[in-house]
């Protein structure tokens, strides 16, 4: 069943070269849109990462010793995770019930506002306020387990199937340009202000700096309308035989593809988040780089990065989803081995190494939103996608920072590698048994049953 909005079909196309059917101009809105909620979303949690590694433990949990400070920091890194997969079944049942364009509002006026909120804070003040902190983490985190996954279903739902993987990457991208952003600030803030300026109240201007975003995002997303897949399969439910339930119910309906989709995302995840946030403690203390160094080193691997999304996408388009993670995970696996062992050889091998490993981990990424966005039927297509994405960041990227340190303490740093190729194996091995879907029509991929389709049923039996 075909459905578009007669503002759509009014709006002239935009041409694209080759055989490609021209851009509609929903179609590109939603990709600007999904980009900006993306990049403000990895942006907060870039810059908390950062900050988690670095100067948090000393505002915030001083008292705690600097090994008990940094732990205690990088747990309420992870309570954002933990509230993830609980945004997740709220915001997906509602998704899925009243629409994607709905739930994306609620999201970002949540997320924007635990960010500014938490550049307010004071510090210095004991638990309360330490208390206050991961409340409003877990306030971020339970907004972008809605947020992340609506962000790509806007846009492929909206997008031609020839050119999903090319939409999605434009979405992902927003976390390694978002990457760039959160430490091209450090970077600058550290080198003009003193120690104690940036301690005091610099660290709280990028916290600040995020309602641009947001309020440049609200524009835009006031000019979206509701997918065609969306409408299309709301037109069917008063005929519906029996109504699928959403939420959770989708890990009793695709259990395999919950599992699967969590664990192939998992591995990734886990290395993304060693990188950017334990890698700086790692790059500082171990390798014994400066701050401004390693934030700068990030900040230009990230935007290396950046390239490997759209190559992903695009191949996505070309050869299959499958056969981009699989690769991206590759070069994830070999980029984590000469991370731990090659790294401390110099600046540039450290430097040229994270480039290696971030764009490994944006290649896949490519190829992701439209990976989950197709292995879900229209009606548990966000619950479904949203708690496979933040199953994966709840199990394998928040305790990433928490348990590398734990690892490293009791084994070494060889150790903490070890681990992280093991998960990698375990998600290349996830993937191998996803189905392909690029050839899919997500308007058309529903599972509802209508009284025609269970008459016929019934005069076949």
């Amino acid at each position: 069943m075909t459905s578009s909005s007669p503002s759509e079909q009014d709006s002239p196309p935009i041409s694209t070269p080759g055989g490609r059917p021209p851009f509609r101009r929903m179609e590109i809105r939603a990709a600007v849109s999904g980009t900006l909620g993306s990049a403000l979303e990895y942006f907060d949690f870039a810059l908390y990462g950062a900050l988690a590694a670095t100067v948090f433990p000393a505002l915030f949990f001083k008292d705690l010793g600097p090994t008990g400070g940094l732990l205690a920091s990088f747990a309420t890194f992870g309570v954002g995770f933990v509230a993830r997969p609980l945004g997740a079944v709220f915001f997906g049942h509602l998704g899925d019930k009243i629409g994607r364009r709905p739930v994306l509002f609620i999201t970002l006026m949540l997320m924007g506002g635990g960010s500014i909120l938490i550049g307010a804070l004071p510090t210095g003040k004991g638990i309360g306020i330490a208390v206050v902190l991961v409340a409003l983490r877990f306030l971020q985190g339970f907004s972008l387990g809605g947020e992340a996954i609506g962000n790509q279903l806007m846009t492929m739902e909206h997008g031609d199937k020839s050119r999903r993987g090319l939409l999605g990457s434009f979405i992902v991208m927003g976390a390694p340009i978002s990457q760039v952003m959160a430490n091209l600030s450090l970077v600058v803030l550290t080198a003009v202000l003193s120690d104690d300026q940036f301690q005091s109240w610099g660290w709280r201007l990028p916290f600040f700096g995020s309602i641009l975003v947001v309020a440049v995002a609200v524009f835009i997303r006031v000019k979206l309308e509701e997918t065609p897949a969306f409408v299309a399969n709301r037109e069917l439910e008063p005929q519906v035989v029996q109504p699928r339930a959403k939420g959770l119910r989708v890990l009793v309906t695709h259990p395999r593809k919950v599992i699967l989709l969590t664990l192939g995302w998992g591995g990734p995840a886990l290395a993304f988040y060693l990188v950017v946030v334990y890698g700086l403690n790692y790059l500082t203390k171990e390798i014994g780089l400066s701050k401004d160094v390693t934030f700068l080193i990030l900040m230009v691997g990230n935007g290396i990065s950046a390239l490997g999304c759209i190559a992903g996408g695009v191949l996505a388009d070309r050869i299959g989803r499958k056969a981009i993670m699989m690769g991206g995970i590759g070069g994830t696996f070999v980029g984590v081995a000469l991370f731990f062992t090659v790294a401390g050889a110099s600046v540039l091998a450290a430097g040229l190494i994270v480039a290696f490993l971030l764009t490994s981990v944006q290649f896949l990424s490519g190829a992701q939103p439209a990976l989950f966005a197709e292995q879900f039927p229209t009606e548990s297509r966000f619950s479904g996608a949203a708690l496979s994405y933040n199953f994966a960041n709840l199990l394998f990227s928040a305790p990433a920072p928490f348990i590398a340190t734990v690892l490293a303490a009791s084994g070494g740093t060889n150790l903490v590698m070890l681990v992280t190729l093991a998960v990698l194996v375990v998600s290349a091995i996830a993937v191998s048994r996803l189905q392909e879907g690029r050839h899919l029509d997500l308007e058309e991929f529903t599972e509802i049953e209508l009284p025609r389709m269970k008459a016929k049923r019934r005069a076949q039996v």
